[in-house]
């Protein structure tokens, strides 16, 4: 039998964080690779979810969202951005923003179009473009001064007839850069001078630091009208496992978006919702909390990442930080990535799998800080092991 998979999905196989959270388990070693927390949200908040599957909210809710959760998201965007939205018809509910962005980028473009992406990016995002048979056009983010930027001039040069979208992630997965005014301002222009819609992924909206500034694109001038605007609770509350995302987008971009998710998935987990639409209310201070102590374990990976001898970056947002291996005298990051169990008992992820032009990013590893201080000291003191290994080559 020919190979069943279609062609433009072949470049698909099994995604990195699966390969290295497996090989986390079968070695035993710790798992700074995948980006998710290893102590639950606030209580008052799953509670809710317990209650909502005792009191009988097991069967499907309505296909947009439960009106409860729509109308929190919608007072949330109000009181924090000052974006209106109505709840009936400009926010949708979706299983997670993996499948808002693969219903937008289904709903928005057409075989043959052009989707803009700032690399390194987000696995999903490479995937959701080629399941649309679209076509990626990257901008790659270099670290500039510590922190990884993009240029205008090769924003503005990968904009052709074609183009349709541009996906924005800000924070940005996996180099924590949170893009400043001027950057989204860069990003608006060509939205604006070329008609095109902006797919922007706010996961992290409420994990940034250092008072660093998450500033929503739709706030710009002109955005609001072509912005399709991605938030989940899992970072914000720590329950990745929920799968809750929504997107605010005008009524017209909802529709189109829906149109295809209600052939995905139809419709998410109501007790989910219902508790969600609690915790926007009510627990927005647990994540001021949370915020802060990840600050805190932040600070202390980059400290032990720089006493083990890597080049690290600091981030102002997110799970992770991004580091550059070559002081170690390494230079592939994925070949590092799958020895470092053996090496050092540590897993984490190359960053060079996120580009569409591997080479640039080839020497960069992402750890995740996510994690109890026990297990982020334990990883660092293994790591330590690395100085005076034998470069890759010998490997």
């Amino acid at each position: 039998m020919n190979e069943p998979l279609v062609g433009r999905m072949r470049e698909f196989g099994t995604t990195v964080f699966a390969e290295m959270t497996a090989l986390a388990v079968r070695t035993g070693s710790i798992n700074l690779g995948q980006g998710f927390p290893d102590t639950d949200g606030p209580s008052p908040m799953l509670e809710r979810a317990v209650e909502a599957i005792r009191g009988g909210l097991n069967q499907y809710p309505p296909g947009p969202g439960l009106p409860e959760l729509r109308q929190a998201v919608a007072e949330h965007r109000k009181e924090h951005y000052g974006l209106v939205y109505d709840p009936d018809g400009e926010i949708l509910v979706t299983l997670g923003a993996t499948e808002a962005l693969a219903a937008s980028v289904l709903a928005l473009c057409e075989s043959g179009d052009e989707v803009i992406v700032f690399e390194p990016y987000y696995d999903s995002y490479a995937a959701a473009i080629s399941l649309a048979g679209a076509v990626r056009r990257p901008v790659t983010l270099r670290p500039v001064e510590g922190r990884f930027t993009f240029d205008p001039d090769e924003l503005r040069a990968a904009v052709g007839p074609r183009t349709r979208a541009v996906l924005v992630n800000s924070p940005h997965n996996p180099t924590g850069t949170v893009f400043t005014r001027d950057e989204l301002s860069a990003i608006a222009a060509v939205c604006a001078e070329h008609d095109l819609v902006a797919i922007s992924d706010e996961v992290y909206e409420h994990l940034t630091f250092d008072g660093v500034e998450h500033i929503p694109l739709a706030t710009l001038p002109g955005m609001r009208e072509r912005t399709v605007m991605i938030s989940s609770a899992g970072k914000t509350f720590s329950v990745t496992g929920w799968k809750t995302g929504w997107i605010c987008a005008p009524a017209e971009l909802v529709r189109a978006v829906q149109t295809v998710k209600q052939f995905l998935t139809f419709t998410a987990n109501g007790p989910w919702q219902l508790a969600v639409a609690y915790g926007l209310r009510e627990e927005l201070g647990w994540v001021a909390g949370l915020r802060d102590s990840l600050a805190t374990k932040r600070d202390r990976l980059m400290a032990g990442l720089s006493a083990a001898g890597f080049a690290v970056y600091r981030p102002a947002g997110t799970y992770f930080v991004q580091t550059d291996i070559r002081p170690l005298g390494f230079t592939d990051g994925l070949d590092l990535a799958r020895r470092l169990p053996e090496l050092a008992g540590v897993v984490a992820i190359p960053t060079q799998v996120f580009y569409d032009r591997p080479e640039l990013g080839r020497h960069f590893v992402r750890f995740a800080f996510c994690k109890k201080d026990e297990i982020i000291d334990e990883a660092v003191a293994r790591l330590s092991r690395l100085q005076g290994k034998p470069a890759d080559s010998d490997l």
